[in-house]
């Protein structure tokens, strides 16, 4: 598979629960020091660069409040090895409007309902975007430096420096299991 040089910036906790087949989804509405001041998906596959910053225990639901310890515990105190372990594809870029929309997908994601609302009303006359991706696990973690252009609260970076053209990559879930989760994520919005 061919590494992208575009990432996504997310919580580890999020990225984590990507990794382990916990969740499929990511919710943007778009970072402060966006250019456009909104989200909007400037690639279809991606890299998931790992954030460590704003991570929260109380806005993670408290049975998956191990995935958040976990990434805390891994977090890189030596920026010279920031790691990558998954890539993706948006199969789907949801737009949500209400708290009802919203509501029909809390069992897909490890944010607290409170959060995933408190996301939703952030910019209210922009909608939410809910990425469905199709996560793919590296098959050896890709290790960069942290540079000071990777900071800020942007959704979007460059990755810098040396990376392999292409990289062994597995999909987190088969083909089966995704798609049966597909479905479900597009009937709880009406998508179907």
């Amino acid at each position: 598979m061919q590494m992208p040089r575009i990432a996504l910036k997310e919580w580890a906790a999020a990225v984590k629960a990507l990794e382990q087949g916990k969740q499929m989804l990511l919710m943007r509405k778009g970072g402060i020091a966006e250019e456009t001041r909104d989200f909007q998906l400037q690639s279809r596959y991606f890299s998931l660069f790992p954030t460590y910053e704003h991570q929260k225990q109380h806005l993670i639901k408290e049975a998956d409040r191990h995935i958040l310890d976990a990434t805390l515990e891994e977090w890189p105190k030596d920026e010279s090895r920031w790691p990558i372990t998954i890539v993706a594809e948006a199969v789907e870029d949801l737009l949500i409007h209400d708290a009802n929309e919203l509501q029909k997908l809390q069992d897909e994601h490890i944010w607290t309902e409170s959060f995933a609302e408190e996301r939703l009303r952030w910019k209210k006359t922009q909608p939410l975007h809910v990425l469905v991706l199709r996560a793919h696990r590296l098959r050896e973690p890709i290790f960069l430096p942290m540079l000071e252009q990777y900071g800020g609260c942007k959704s979007w970076i460059e990755l810098a420096g040396e990376l392999p053209e292409s990289v062994e990559t597995e999909p987190v879930l088969d083909d089966a299991e995704f798609n049966k989760r597909l479905d479900r994520i597009r009937r709880a919005v009406g998508k179907i």
